[in-house]
């Protein structure tokens, strides 16, 4: 309930940016070429209004396993699987009153949290470490794409599209 009224707070605070789709800091070291990352303000608009889920990860730019992590997001099959969620990425150091209402089980870095459009962190989204649930494997790309995969059934997500037909005679 708390998490649902922080959003909705963090959503009326959006709105008089709710035209203004911003980049997240880093992003660019974080594969921003290919995935689209929002800060959170407009990562929460968006996926309230395209009722899309959020993929948010925390990081901080000293943290050694988080430069690790980033990696896994240049591989194409994670770029592909990007395009189905609102990408947010948050330097939990700058944004710690939205990393203390993500810290469900710590606030650790890296961080990874799967968010439907109502601001629930769904609990069936999460990694092996039973300790940290919300830290994946940052050395290869398998669990976090298990778990966009997964999150097709959980958030009942429609099928992706296929891409359009080539209709030009050949």
């Amino acid at each position: 309930m708390i998490r649902s009224l922080v959003c909705v707070a963090l959503l009326l605070a959006a709105l008089p940016f709710a035209a203004l789709a911003r980049t997240a800091d880093h992003a660019r070291d974080w594969n921003g070429a290919e995935i689209n990352w929002r800060d959170a303000r407009s990562g929460i608009y968006e996926a309230s209004k395209t009722r899309r889920p959020v993929l948010l990860v925390f990081h901080a730019t000293w943290c050694s396993v988080c430069k690790q992590f980033r990696q896994i997001f240049k591989d194409p099959r994670i770029v592909e699987a990007s395009r189905d969620f609102v990408m947010i990425l948050a330097d939990a150091d700058k944004e710690k009153e939205l990393n203390s209402e993500f810290a469900t089980d710590g606030s650790y870095v890296p961080r990874t949290l799967f968010i439907d459009p109502d601001g629930n962190v769904s609990d069936k989204l999460v990694g092996s470490d039973r300790e940290y649930p919300h830290s994946l494997n940052v050395e290869k790309p398998d669990e976090l794409l298990g778990l966009m995969k997964k999150a097709r059934s959980v958030f009942d997500m429609a099928p992706a599209a296929a891409p359009p037909a080539n209709k030009e005679p050949i």
